[in-house]
């Protein structure tokens, strides 16, 4: 059977998708699976794929660019309980592999939003039901040896599977201090548990969001192009779900008509742009170094960025000043949870170990950090910059390579990750991503300013670098 055979059959999920409202759905299984299509449903076809020629075959690849409560939940369940429970994997697994659907999302939370959608689907169907093994919090097992399993977009987890599917949910939006591209690289790592599976499928789902990463790159490359060999669908809320309250919608609209076009409109953003290259981080870190031991004669600056201890890290950076360059000396970061008072009272001496009595910060914290520092010999001094502005005047100098960064994976990906927003007013506004944290950032930025800042130039000194943590 093919899938729009079984959403029409009554034994199976008849009823489930109705064509009133499900209709261009339909219409996205039909190219998905290359099952032919009339005039009405290619003319559908070809206003959500900017293409004139339906598919002659199926596609093993697929990027679905769908507006918030569009229904692609549920399709991605469908997809997946359709791979995993009417196809006959048997002549190409091995003894001893798993053929698995993998649903991968940002966080666990969300990957089993569908794979509850997908037992739903298969606990309502008698015939489906009996194929249930066993069923765990995160998997289900068929009786055809097929898994449906959750997993995060992380790049060591699809490693040595075999996969009949992948379903990437809200993939724009993924996010990993640990990789700066971690859309990319998940991406990079499944395709090859895919290769060994005739008709095994890729699929990319998510509403849209800035114009970059795997998401954007394959619309940019495919959409609209005949014979392409990715199928990319984009399709606004309404227009895939006609029964969502349009006064909904349009509120949306009304509130935040930038926001609302990625939300509903599916369209990818045009107000939000990358704050620095990784090009350009990578020209300012010296590979290997970890830290800078305190050199005599040398005056050091820091900056804090404080955290009460339940979501955000609380860090600290120290830098100095040689010639025309700022250099980064050490960076500390302490996760949630934690005791403000004992960070407090570390970062403290290792501020005095390198001869610094004041170190700088924002006003997020209120007087408690002012309050703790104060209690340990350190003068807490609040920045006469807010973040955004720490961030747009710390770029020109990582441009012209005026800085020396550290060796640190989760900075430099905090600083790639950097968002520059245009505001209604007109106004620039650089922070982190929905999701994501700049704390290493921030401290690091501050840090380096205060540094920069004007005076005499320090003598220049031979400089020992530390190599290992």
């Amino acid at each position: 059977m093919n899938i729009l055979e079984t959403v029409d059959d009554p034994a199976l999920f008849g009823g489930m998708f109705p064509s009133k409202t499900w209709g261009p759905w339909r219409v996205f299984l039909a190219a998905l699976f290359a099952i032919p299509m009339d005039d009405d449903q290619c003319a559908v076809y070809s206003h959500h794929t900017g293409r004139e020629t339906p598919p002659n075959e199926p596609f093993r690849e697929a990027a679905l660019i769908c507006g918030r409560r569009g229904g692609k939940s549920r399709v991605l369940a469908l997809i997946a309980v359709y791979l995993a429970a009417f196809r006959d994997y048997r002549p190409y697994i091995v003894p001893g592999e798993v053929p698995t659907v993998a649903i991968v999302a940002a966080d666990r939370r969300q990957a089993k939003v569908i794979l509850r959608y997908a037992i739903g689907l298969m606990r309502s169907v008698p015939m489906l039901e009996a194929l249930i093994a066993d069923e765990l919090a995160e998997s289900v097992t068929l009786t055809n040896g097929v898994t449906i399993e959750v997993h995060t977009g992380s790049i060591s987890s699809p490693r040595g599977r075999t996969f009949i599917g992948v379903l990437c949910d809200e993939i724009a939006f993924w996010r990993n201090e640990d990789a700066a591209n971690p859309d990319a690289e998940v991406i990079a790592a499944v395709r090859p548990g895919l290769a060994s599976i005739p008709g095994s499928i890729l699929l990319m789902a998510s509403s849209p969001y800035a114009k970059r990463g795997v998401l954007w790159n394959t619309f940019r490359s495919h959409y609209g192009r005949d014979g392409a060999r990715v199928l990319v669908w984009r399709g606004a809320t309404l227009e895939m779900n006609p029964s969502l309250d349009p006064a909904l919608v349009a509120t949306a609209y009304e509130d935040d008509p930038a926001n609302a076009a990625a939300e509903y409109g599916a369209e990818f953003r045009s107000d939000i742009a990358a704050f620095v290259s990784r090009e350009v981080i990578d020209a300012c870190t010296p590979a290997g170094r970890f830290e800078l031991p305190r050199q005599s004669g040398v005056k050091y600056v820091a900056f804090t960025d404080p955290s009460g201890g339940s979501s955000d890290a609380m860090t600290l950076a120290i830098a100095h000043r040689e010639g025309e360059t700022a250099i980064l000396d050490v960076i500390r970061e302490v996760r949630p949870p934690f005791s403000p008072e004992a960070v407090t009272r570390d970062f403290a001496a290792t501020l005095k170990l390198y001869g610094i009595s004041t170190v700088h910060g924002d006003r997020y914290a209120g007087e408690w950090p002012r309050e703790r520092f104060a209690e340990h010999g350190v003068k807490y001094a609040l920045s006469d910059r807010p973040k955004s502005d720490i961030y747009r005047d710390c770029l020109p100098l990582l441009n012209a390579g005026r800085v020396e960064l550290l060796d640190l994976p989760r900075l430099a990906t905090q600083l790639v990750n950097l968002e520059r927003r245009t505001t209604r007013g007109g106004r620039d506004s650089i922070d982190h991503p929905p999701g994501g944290h700049d704390d290493l950032a921030n401290a690091a930025a501050g840090a380096l300013l205060l540094a920069k800042a004007p005076g005499p130039a320090p003598a220049r000194f031979t400089r020992i670098d530390i190599f290992s943590r």
